[in-house]
């Protein structure tokens, strides 16, 4: 009888991490999926260009911007309710955006789709302290988000690419549905912590997204506009405005949005620090080499795709091998080498030329970068969700969640324009196009390097010096 439990508990436990491990892949294959659908979905649709970004902002922008009220909500309302409310928005939107006719309806189901990430994200996390109880079993499930997290990227190229060249784009919307109807029926196995008594206040709340709003899109002004937009200097400023007022009134509130006792703890602010700059590094790195396979290797959309399968490689290797790194080494130095595996990679990448081989030259690369990024997600997951109180786990993992997707946002904007400005430049202007393209990306290349070396010391500085025990528990 105890067999057949034991065996029925495992089971479970099989399910609740395959529920959450699709659930991060979903949400993740949506930043890139998208993207390779665009000029089908303009040409179809007369999408005005000025109005195209948009059906990518408008998921980056409610997503980022809402996650902190999501992580939180989970905390207060219950993860497992907030995680399938977040799921059903992304699953109606998702559907709603595969039958648009319009711009604006498109976009609208966009945001959408980012407000059922934003709840869905930080507590697919927060799910996972709660489910796995054992910390071998909680590792591995970290693993494999981690690993999500990453391949969710690359499978949106290769589907974005295979859904728009045959079925067509409204298929990269549909392709939610079936997922997310398996994450809603599977999601009845995760065990949800018990509510916790408090309440989100309006103030708190509108000062929160609208400081989150204004920063992530400034961010993403830089991007498109360059880096002296005065749009975007007008709204960092009032990001920084709002977030200072935001972080008052958390200090004097009895129920904080955000409770300023999560940064009592060393870890987590380098756990959150380093995951910016680690963030910044290789997915500015990604879009870059991308930017090369295509415009100056001249790669289809489907063979790019393809030929990031060794950062697949990488990211499920690096995730695999974190766990049991962490039971020997201290975090600080597991993460330290992770951000110098991707510097390494990234300085690599800065030799490209316009003949570069692949095989030699960047597969070798993008194994390494994912390698490092694989290790650096998994130890910084840990310092920021293991060990924090039950009450503060959604939020504690909706904050880790928002640094890397301010990264990630920071790291296309400062990259693309150093690209640009570089190939721009006069001493540039008598190369052949191609050459010219090349000498921005190695410039930008070499940026997302010192970024990553600039991780490597915040992560030796912040992150503690004593390694996990096989016991450690969240809470």
């Amino acid at each position: 009888m105890a067999k057949n439990q034991s065996a029925t508990t495992q089971r479970g436990a099989q399910v609740a991490l395959l529920v959450i491990a699709t659930a991060q892949l979903m949400l993740v294959l949506d930043d890139s999926i998208v993207n390779i659908a665009l000029p089908s979905i303009q040409a179809e649709l007369d999408v005005e260009a000025v109005d195209l970004p948009w059906v990518v902002n408008a998921y980056i922008l409610s997503f980022g911007a809402l996650l902190m009220l999501g992580g939180r909500v989970g905390d207060l309302w219950g993860r497992r309710r907030t995680l399938q409310v977040g799921i059903t928005l992304f699953v109606v939107a998702s559907l709603v955006g595969g039958f648009g006719q319009t711009t604006a309806m498109l976009v609208g189901a966009r945001a959408v789709q980012g407000i059922g990430a934003a709840m869905a994200a930080p507590n697919a996390l927060a799910l996972i302290a709660t489910t796995f109880s054992e910390r071998s079993m909680r590792d591995k499930a970290l693993s494999l988000y981690g690993a999500m997290s990453g391949l969710g990227i690359i499978l949106g190229l290769l589907l974005g690419g295979v859904l728009t060249d045959t079925l067509g784009w409204r298929w990269v919307f549909f392709i939610n549905v079936p997922i997310g109807l398996m994450v809603l029926l599977g999601s009845r196995t995760l065990v949800s912590a018990d509510r916790h008594r408090g309440r989100v206040g309006v103030l708190d709340a509108v000062l929160g997204t609208a400081g989150m709003v204004s920063l992530i899109y400034a961010i993403t002004r830089f991007g498109d506009e360059g880096l002296g937009d005065p749009v975007a200097i007008g709204l960092v400023v009032a990001a920084a405005a709002l977030l200072t007022v935001f972080v008052v009134t958390q200090a004097r509130s009895r129920d904080p949005l955000l409770p300023l006792s999560l940064f009592h703890d060393r870890d987590r602010i380098g756990a959150y620090l380093t995951m910016l700059l680690l963030a910044i590094g290789p997915m500015g790195t990604f879009y870059v080499i991308t930017l090369h396979l295509q415009q100056v290797q001249h790669y289809s959309p489907l063979q790019t795709g393809l030929a990031w399968l060794p950062f697949a490689l990488g990211i499920v290797v690096g995730a695999g091998i974190a766990p049991k790194l962490l039971l020997r080494i201290a975090p600080r130095y597991v993460a330290a080498a992770a951000a110098l595996l991707g510097a390494t990679a990234a300085f690599w990448f800065s030799t490209i030329t316009v003949d570069t081989g692949y095989w030699l030259h960047l597969a070798p690369a993008m194994f390494v970068l994912a390698l490092g990024f694989g290790l650096g997600v998994l130890t910084l997951t840990q310092a920021a969700v293991y060990r924090v109180d039950p009450d503060k786990a959604g939020i504690a993992s909706a904050l880790l969640n928002s640094a890397q997707q301010i990264g990630v946002a920071l790291g296309l904007a400062l990259l693309a324009g150093v690209a640009a400005t570089v190939t721009a430049r006069p001493d540039n202007a008598n190369l052949p196009s191609d050459q010219a393209l090349v000498a921005g990306y190695s410039t930008a290349l070499t940026v997302a390097a010192g970024l990553l070396l600039a991780a490597a010391v915040l992560a030796l500085v912040l992150l503690r010096g004593q390694r996990a025990s096989a016991t450690d528990r969240q809470g």
